[in-house]
């Protein structure tokens, strides 16, 4: 069956609408983790989760496009961005972190736009476990459970314990994976330099 060439942008555009929302759900309770908490925690899982739909649609179809690869990754970056903004605002997170994630996220994001005329820089293999891995630590974070238990028990020890192992993967992951886009890229010049060919850097 076929289906429309442009439904995985089209469903990449809709994850970058998702995040707005999802900010304005996340904050509107001021941290009191009440429905739209457990609301915002859903929204963004599943806004997160539908980067998988888009990119396998592409692939089963061979509808992968320069523009889809340009999107995507972004897409991926507002979309956590904000959960890292939202979850240092209301305390939770340390604004360090964020600043660090952000400084690499927003670093990669422009030297996208800066090359895409010669070619487009698509989302290498590091980078993709970089953001499953932060999306499994701010779904962890977001999600309210230590509200579900009683301060100081045994299990609000185990939830802080999981959010800051993964959350520390996470960072470090953010941190190896833009390392890793630097090297490749200088690579990919220096082989364009002297093969003089146009291959985009993986």
């Amino acid at each position: 069956m076929a289906i429309p060439r442009q439904l995985p942008n089209a469903i990449t555009i809709v994850r970058i609408l998702f995040a707005p929302v999802f900010l304005w759900m996340l904050l509107a309770d001021g941290g009191a983790d009440g429905p739209l908490r457990w609301w915002a925690a859903v929204l963004f899982i599943v806004a997160i989760a539908t980067d998988g739909v888009d990119g396998y649609l592409a692939r089963k179809y061979e509808i992968v496009t320069d523009l889809g690869k340009l999107l995507d990754p972004i897409a991926d970056k507002v979309l956590t961005g904000f959960a890292f903004i939202g979850l240092s605002i209301l305390g939770e997170l340390p604004w360090w972190v964020t600043i660090i994630v952000l400084i690499r996220e927003i670093g990669i994001t422009i030297y996208r736009f800066i090359v895409v005329s010669d070619h487009v820089l698509a989302a290498a293999w590091m980078g993709k476990l970089k953001t499953v891995a932060q999306s499994v630590a701010l779904s962890l974070a977001l999600l309210p459970f230590a509200s579900l238990v009683p301060d100081g028990s045994i299990w609000a020890g185990a939830i802080f314990w999981i959010n800051v192992v993964t959350m520390t993967i996470a960072v470090l992951l953010t941190i190896a994976s833009g390392i890793d886009y630097i090297v490749s890229e200088v690579r990919g010049r220096r082989a364009r330099t002297v093969g003089g060919g146009g291959a985009s850097a993986s």
